[in-house]
């Protein structure tokens, strides 16, 4: 009787540990579909788009860039400052948006170096010597190439490449996100999904700075 009684004991906590294991396994299972999507996070990120910085980054910057926008030229270094000051703690995501006449195509040489690992040293290369190849706001494409010179770039590669329908594509992409975010002038932020709304460096660093904060809470 004793060996019954504590059968049906031991039966009733495996029961017991049974309903609440599914339960806690139903809940993390169901959790992450119970999370809304941010529709607007899939105008904002894509997988062609270069990225400096950790993938885990608690704050993601992405930047809508016109390489032949001197206001871009300008920001350029103060937003690799910003990343500098806040090591692994950053994410810079790169867009482009080819508003200025000739740019669409200075965007498909940049796109080609990226195909080469190489997007960075040419994005700063061409952003440093920006006066030299745009005219009266216009970009001249044929005056970048002396500036790639020396990055290791393999030159006749990137002019075959960059009038692959891949790298068509990759910016007509851009620019449709471009539209869907508003996004009518260059450089345009996004901080954690959250558009600059007020132009300016020390707006950008508050901005990213509150963040930082925010997610260290």
């Amino acid at each position: 009787m004793k060996q019954k009684a504590l059968f049906i004991v031991a039966a009733v906590v495996l029961l017991a540990a049974f309903a609440v294991g599914a339960w806690i396994y139903k809940g993390r299972e169901t959790a992450p579909a119970a999370r809304p999507a941010d529709p607007a996070y899939a105008h904002l990120v894509r997988m062609h788009s270069p990225t400096l910085g950790k993938p885990d980054a608690k704050v993601q910057i992405v930047e809508f860039l016109d390489p032949a926008c001197s206001a871009c030229a300008r920001f350029y270094p103060l937003v690799k400052q910003i990343l500098a000051e806040n090591p692994d703690q950053i994410r810079l995501v790169l867009r482009y948006a080819p508003f200025h006449r000739g740019a669409d195509a200075v965007v498909a040489v940049l796109a080609a170096a990226h195909k080469q690992g190489q997007f960075w040293p040419a994005l700063q290369a061409l952003l440093a010597s920006q006066a030299s190849w745009t005219q009266q706001h216009t970009a001249q494409v044929n005056l970048v190439w002396k500036q790639l010179e020396g990055l290791g770039l393999n030159l006749e590669q990137v002019r075959a490449d960059m009038g692959s329908p891949e790298i068509a594509r990759a910016i007509a992409q851009d620019l449709a996100d471009a539209k869907a975010l508003e996004v009518t002038k260059t450089p345009q932020f996004f901080v954690n999904g959250k558009p600059l709304t007020q132009f300016g460096y020390e707006p950008l660093k508050a901005m990213v700075d509150e963040a930082l904060g925010a997610a260290q809470r």
